[in-house]
């Protein structure tokens, strides 16, 4: 198990912390140095990520609280779900008649759906599915996933093997 820092996208080069014009804020390049430091070690003093950036331990702590605070980022511990006893992955496209939101809503509400996306293309929604073995997978996409109003059909792609996972996307 690891710490991981998971952040937005969205930079600013003037430095500014405002939002951009998407609504998401605007990181300065003290910010995405502070989430790379984080990145690396997820349990960085601040003193240490301070040193790196240039910025007191006081002025570290505050802005990574403020990038907590803003959803910038989330600092949490990592796990393999293999070691923790999900044996089974799967990433199940969903076609939906009408309104994807309320499908949408319902699939984050699940606790085996680890990451939902609306999409374009083949399928309208992807969700990645951990579960604990093939049964546990089963029921819940024939007895929740499908039994949703508005779901069309799905289509499952079995993990058979894991081998890259990395939440590092979030500065470069």
């Amino acid at each position: 198990m690891h710490s991981e820092v998971v952040a937005s996208r969205s930079a600013d080069p003037k430095g500014s912390s405002s939002k951009n014009g998407s609504g998401a804020p605007s990181l300065d390049t003290v910010s995405l140095a502070i989430i790379e430091q984080l990145q690396e070690d997820g349990r960085r003093p601040y003193a240490a990520i301070g040193k790196a950036v240039g910025l007191s331990e006081a002025a570290v702590r505050q802005r990574v609280q403020k990038l907590l605070d803003q959803g910038v980022m989330q600092i949490v511990a990592v796990t393999d779900p293999l070691t923790v006893g999900f044996r089974r992955q799967a990433m199940v496209g969903i076609n939906v008649e009408g309104d994807l939101d309320p499908v949408a809503d319902a699939l984050t509400g699940m606790p085996e759906c680890e990451y939902v996306v609306m999409t374009a293309g083949s399928f309208d929604l992807m969700v990645e599915v951990v579960c604990e073995d093939d049964d546990h997978l089963l029921d819940v996409i024939n007895k929740r996933i499908r039994a949703l109003p508005g779901v069309r059909s799905t289509e499952s792609f079995v993990y058979l093997k894991l081998k890259k996972q990395t939440y590092m996307w979030g500065t470069r």
